[in-house]
This record gives structure tokens, sequence and C-alpha cells, in this order.
């Protein structure tokens, strides 16, 4: 129970962030691409102070001999550029210049009931159950599973 409600503050705690920062407004986020014409920096403001933030964090928290509410820390192992993360990196990007959303960005705006989050969450969604599909149609076949 104590995982679940540390999970829950913590996704409270970065929707209300940014929530304050403004960015589950997307025409704030599409003026920070909009180098040519009425450019918002305060976006970058946000995620360099988020990035401080993080270092500090992992930094402080990595020196502990384990996590508060788990037996181990789940860290990444893979360190390799391959195809699926640079295409979901690519699209990613596409889909955030294109509608002023990323995920971190359009949950916390679900709750304003505009169309435009319920959309691109609808989107999202559809888009990572396709992307399973494709992992799972592209793996490799096994010997065991034949």
């Amino acid at each position: 129970m104590a995982r679940v409600l540390s999970a829950l503050i913590a996704g409270l705690v970065f929707g209300a962030g940014i929530a304050i920062s403004g960015m589950i407004n997307p025409a704030k986020v599409l003026n920070f691409f909009d180098f040519a014409g009425s450019w918002d920096p305060s976006l970058a403001f946000v995620m360099g102070g988020a990035l401080i933030v993080t270092a500090a964090g992992y930094r402080f928290v990595l020196q502990q001999p384990k996590p508060l509410f788990d037996k181990t820390f789940h860290l990444p192992t893979k360190r390799d550029l391959d195809l699926p993360l640079l295409a979901g990196a690519a699209v990613f990007g596409t889909g955030w210049g294109i509608a002023g959303f990323c995920p971190g960005g359009s949950i916390p705006a679900l709750g304003l009931g505009e169309i435009s989050a319920v959309i691109f969450v609808a989107a999202m969604l559809a888009g990572i159950v396709l992307a399973r599909l494709m992992r799972k149609a592209f793996a490799p076949q096994t010997s065991a599973g034949k």
C-alpha cells in the first residue's frame, strides 16, 4: 500500500508541476518550438529546472542501499541505440511538435476537459497498443514456442 501511495503522491506532484508551469497548455508548448514566430523560452527553464532536481535526486537516492518501498532499484541496463528507440524518439518528438502535448502533460490536461487532450491521450494509447502488437509480430520466433 505504501508503494502505491508513494507513486500516487509522486504523480500528483509531477502533475501539479506540469499544471503550474503551464505545460498542459499546448499553445505554450508549440510557442517553444516556434523560433521564427512567437518563441516562448519558458519551457527550457521548466526542463532545466526539472533536470537539476532530477540529477540531485538520483544522486541522493542511488546512494541508499535500497529503495524505500522495493527490494532493489530497477535501473535500465540497455545502453545501445537501436531502431525501436530512435523511431520512438522520432515519433515522440513529432507528436509533441504537432499536438503540443507530451504524455506527461496530456494526462493532467485531461482535467481541463479539453477535447484535444482526450484525442491526444486516445491516440497515444492506440499507439502504445499498436507498438506492442508490432513488437510481438516482429519478435524473433523461438523453437520453444513452436
